[in-house]
């Protein structure tokens, strides 16, 4: 039987929505309506549990940045250290304890990584006691120096993995347990448009599918009071308080005006400002991509020497963060700001293949790509650089034919409620029937991008 800590878990993974609606069935079984068994069936009858060859050849989890762990084993084999066991080195300031307790012992200054000049020569290395030959010594330093890129390249890595979530659920990742498993309610829904949320992009020159489905409305409705008969005798999980939504937990991934309107003023302050801290973490990291890449944003086409895949996650967190930001602003009534600074939506990248694939259909530039040509990058915003507020937005936006306000350049963006759809099996984001044939496709670099391995090798 399903428990909460497992629909929990799902938070910081990447389960279908068959597999969560699955779960929340067996959370909620008793207390269903005939309209919310069904809708939910929908979805469940897809689940891996339900098939009795289930298999997705999909990744189900996040990656995850890779720590020190192999640098620093050999570091404390090198410098004949005891390993307590304690600790984690994947994790940052492990790593960086670690680095600022080894350093000493060879005399090197932490940052200071220049072979030429900041390594110690053998008189230097006299008048310090350091009892160590020249090749000792440098291959202590070189491997402390190497351990602190690696740190370098963790925290990074972690930013990036981060974002990405942040482009797919939001905050959803850093709801404590306590807050979703108050309310049962409250944790089927953030748990089934947590997933909902996290669907890779299916390659197509269509839009994308929108993440609120009727699944995840009705959800949402019980945790109004709306069509649910959720009673606390009929539930199975006796440590769910009933009729307790709890607003504060959902709004860490849905900002919709009737969840704020729960929250109180201080909860929605405290919510601006995580978010507007998000933001600028993501613009610095923007910068940083934008400054090493050659991107062409007349067009925002890929090229040669582009990293779209950073490029692309981040831009999502930004424009995910930026959403909920508007959303907060019109919900305390602070919308006047926008006078002052409206931050701009940020482009992903797209392939050259979708691109003609749209122009022969009919297609043409996207429109938004005109306002996002003229108004200053959100960067240079946050660096004082540049100014951006809604008068020159709104300009620019009609200059292009598009409606400022529901295209959410200058206004929270309305979404309506979308029919669910079973997941598809993707390789790169193409369909594929079969998840064992995916299996083989991605095994062979088919739709990557990459030069492909043929599937059955001619022999010599």
């Amino acid at each position: 039987m399903a428990t909460i800590e497992q629909l929990y878990q799902t938070l910081s993974e990447r389960r279908r929505p068959e597999d969560v609606a699955q779960i929340v069935i067996e959370l909620t079984a008793d207390g269903l309506t005939t309209e919310e068994r069904l809708l939910l069936e929908k979805a469940a009858k897809g689940s891996l549990a339900r098939n009795v060859f289930g298999y997705t050849s999909m990744l189900q989890v996040f990656a995850e940045a890779k720590g020190a762990g192999k640098q620093i084993t050999k570091a404390i084999e090198i410098f004949k250290l005891d390993d307590n066991g304690k600790s984690d080195y994947n994790n940052q300031k492990d790593i960086a304890d670690f680095i600022n307790f080894v350093s000493p012992m060879i005399h090197k200054t932490v940052g200071k990584n220049d072979f030429k000049t900041d390594r110690l020569n053998k008189s230097q290395r006299k008048e310090s006691g350091l009892d160590l030959s020249k090749r000792n010594y440098n291959k202590k330093w070189r491997l402390l120096t190497r351990i602190e890129k690696k740190l370098l390249k963790f925290i990074r890595e972690g930013k990036k993995n981060e974002f990405q979530k942040i482009a797919k659920h939001g905050l959803a990742h850093t709801i404590t347990f306590e807050d979703f498993s108050s309310d049962l309610n409250t944790a089927c829904f953030i748990a089934y448009y947590n997933s909902r949320c996290n669907l890779r992009s299916v390659f197509t020159n269509q839009s994308q599918e929108r993440p609120f489905d009727e699944i995840s409305d009705i959800l949402l409705k019980r945790c109004t009071g709306e069509e649910s008969n959720f009673l606390d005798v009929l539930r199975k999980d006796k440590t769910v308080k009933p009729n307790s939504t709890n607003w504060w937990a959902i709004s860490h991934i849905y900002t919709g005006q009737l969840v704020l309107s729960n929250l109180t003023d201080e909860q929605k302050g405290t919510l601006l400002g995580k978010w507007t801290t998000v933001l600028q973490d993501i613009a610095e990291l923007l910068d940083e991509v934008w400054t090493a890449s050659n991107i062409n944003r007349e067009t925002m086409v890929v090229r040669r020497g582009n990293d779209s895949t950073t490029w692309n996650n981040t831009a999502g967190a930004w424009n995910k963060a930026r959403d909920n930001w508007m959303n907060l602003i019109y919900s305390l009534g602070l919308d006047y700001i926008l006078e002052e600074i409206c931050f701009g939506k940020v482009l992903r990248l797209m392939a050259a293949d979708v691109v003609a694939w749209h122009f022969s259909t009919g297609g043409k530039l996207d429109p938004n790509t005109e306002v996002w040509n003229k108004i200053p990058l959100p960067w240079e915003v946050f660096q004082n650089k540049a100014q951006c507020n809604k008068e020159l937005v709104v300009q620019y936006c009609e200059q292009a034919g598009i409606d400022p306000e529901k295209s959410g350049w200058i206004a929270p963006r309305v979404h309506g409620v979308a029919e669910f759809k079973p997941t598809p099996e993707l390789v790169h984001g193409v369909t594929v029937a079969n998840p064992f044939l995916a299996t083989v496709l991605k095994r062979h670099r088919y739709y990557s991008g990459k030069n492909a391995k043929p599937l059955y090798p001619e022999s010599n």
